[in-house]
C-alpha cells in the first residue's frame, strides 16, 4: 500500500509548490477550519475537496475515494458542510493566484466593478443533465455577489444581462456574448454602466447623426501595433438610444497571425466562407462601454484585460477539468463549488506558465524565510 500511495503523494508535493505560500494560514483565517475531525491535516481536507471539486466526483464517491487512500474518513454529510465553510478560503486562493499572473486587482476609487459570466455544466452520467450558471464576481475581491443555477433549454435561459439584478452606479465587465441593444439599453436604464468585447454582428454601431458607424475607416487609422483608438458612437435599443465609446487597440503582429490562423481553421472545420471584413476585425481588440469619460481609453481596455483573464481561467477549466457534480442545495455550496473550479484552472495555468523552468526532481522547494 506504501508504494502505491508514492505517485500520488508525490504529484501532491508538486501541486502543493504551486499553492500560494499562507494557503494553510489562509484556511484558519478565512474560517475553513476550526478543528480537523476526519481529517489528518490541512494538506488532506484540500485534496479531499479537489477530488470533489477538480475531479467532478459526487460527495459520496468523493469520500468512498479519501477513505480508501487513507487522505480522510468523513461522511458525504460531513463534507459538503466542509465545502461551504472553504468558500471563503478557495475565494482567497484564487484572489493569491490572479495576482501571481500578473492580474492588476487594486481597488479602484471604491467603484463597484462586476465581472459577469455564464457556463454550461453537463452532470456526468447516462442523462447528462445539463445546467447553465450565471455568476457575478466583484472586483478587485472577486467575491460572488450573484449566482444561479437553471435549465440550459426553455424561453430566457440564453446569457442575457437580464439574468442578472443590476443597481445603479455598478460598473460592469462583459464578453461578446451579452453584446445586445436590448442588454445595453436594460443596464443603462438602471443607471448603472457597461463594458463589453464588440460582438460587430449583434451590436450594430451608430454615429451621432444616426448613420451607421464607418468602423473599417476608423480601424484603418491604427496601422501599428499597440494603437489605440476611440470614438463616440450610438447604440440604437427599442424606445432609447445610448450613447457610449468604442475603445480599440491594434493587437501585436504575433496575436494577429493566431487570430487569422484560427479563423482559417474554423472556415476548414466548418467550410465556411468567412467575410472579408472579418479578417480585418480580427486584427483588434473592439470594446464597447458607456463608462465615464473620466475613465480613460487605456483604463477601459486594461479593465477588460482583467476580465479576460478571469475568463481564460474558466475557459481552460471548461477544456481540461471535467465540471461535474454541481452542488444546487444552496447558495453557499455552489459558490464554494465555482471557486473550487476557478482554484483548478488556476493552478493548471501556472503549471504550464512554469512547467519548462521546473527543476530535474519535478517540483519546487518553499524558501521557509520568505
Amino acid at each position: 500500500m506504501e508504494d502505491a500511495a508514492l505517485p500520488l503523494d508525490e504529484n501532491w508535493k508538486i501541486l502543493v509548490s504551486l499553492f500560494p505560500k499562507d494557503w494553510v494560514a489562509q484556511a484558519w483565517e478565512t474560517g475553513a477550519v476550526e478543528r480537523l475531525r476526519g481529517f489528518g491535516d490541512e494538506s488532506a481536507l484540500m485534496r479531499t475537496l479537489l477530488l470533489h471539486v477538480g475531479r467532478g466526483y459526487s460527495l459520496r464517491e468523493t469520500v468512498v475515494r479519501a477513505k480508501a487512500s487513507g487522505v480522510a474518513e468523513v461522511s458525504d454529510v460531513a463534507l459538503m458542510k466542509r465545502l461551504r465553510k472553504s468558500e471563503e478560503w478557495l475565494r482567497s486562493l484564487c484572489v493569491s493566484l490572479l495576482q501571481e499572473n500578473g492580474a492588476d486587482l487594486e481597488s479602484e476609487n471604491g467603484i463597484n466593478l462586476r465581472a459577469f459570466d455564464a457556463t454550461v455544466v453537463t452532470e456526468p452520467g447516462k442523462t447528462g443533465s445539463q445546467w447553465r450558471i450565471h455568476y457575478s464576481l466583484r472586483i478587485p475581491s472577486l467575491k460572488c455577489d450573484f449566482f444561479k443555477i437553471s435549465p440550459t433549454v426553455g424561453d430566457g435561459n440564453g446569457e442575457s444581462f437580464k439574468r442578472f439584478p443590476v443597481k445603479e452606479n455598478d460598473f460592469i465587465l462583459a464578453d461578446r456574448g451579452y453584446c445586445s441593444p436590448a442588454g445595453v439599453a436594460y443596464v443603462t436604464k438602471a443607471r448603472a454602466h457597461l463594458l463589453l468585447r464588440l460582438n460587430t454582428g449583434a451590436l450594430p454601431l451608430f454615429s451621432a447623426a444616426g448613420k451607421p458607424f464607418p468602423l473599417l475607416q476608423r480601424l484603418s487609422s491604427l496601422p501599428d501595433s499597440g494603437q489605440i483608438g476611440e470614438w463616440d458612437v450610438l447604440v440604437c435599443a427599442p424606445k432609447m438610444d445610448v450613447t457610449g465609446r468604442l475603445c480599440v487597440i491594434r493587437k501585436s503582429q504575433h496575436a494577429i497571425e493566431e487570430a487569422l490562423k484560427k479563423i482559417q481553421r474554423q472556415e476548414t472545420k466548418h467550410g465556411t466562407h468567412t467575410k472579408e471584413e472579418t479578417w480585418e476585425y480580427a486584427k483588434y481588440v473592439m470594446v464597447y462601454t458607456t463608462f465615464p469619460k473620466t475613465y480613460t481609453a487605456l483604463k477601459v481596455l486594461e479593465w477588460y484585460r482583467l476580465r479576460w483573464q478571469i475568463e481564460l481561467a474558466f475557459k481552460r477549466l471548461k477544456s481540461l477539468a471535467q465540471l461535474g457534480h454541481l452542488p444546487k442545495y444552496d447558495d453557499e455550496s455552489s459558490r464554494a463549488w465555482l471557486y473550487g473550479k476557478l482554484l483548478v484552472a488556476l493552478l493548471t495555468e501556472k503549471l504550464a506558465r512554469i512547467g519548462r523552468d521546473f527543476s530535474p526532481w519535478g517540483y519546487l522547494f518553499r524558501d521557509e524565510r520568505a
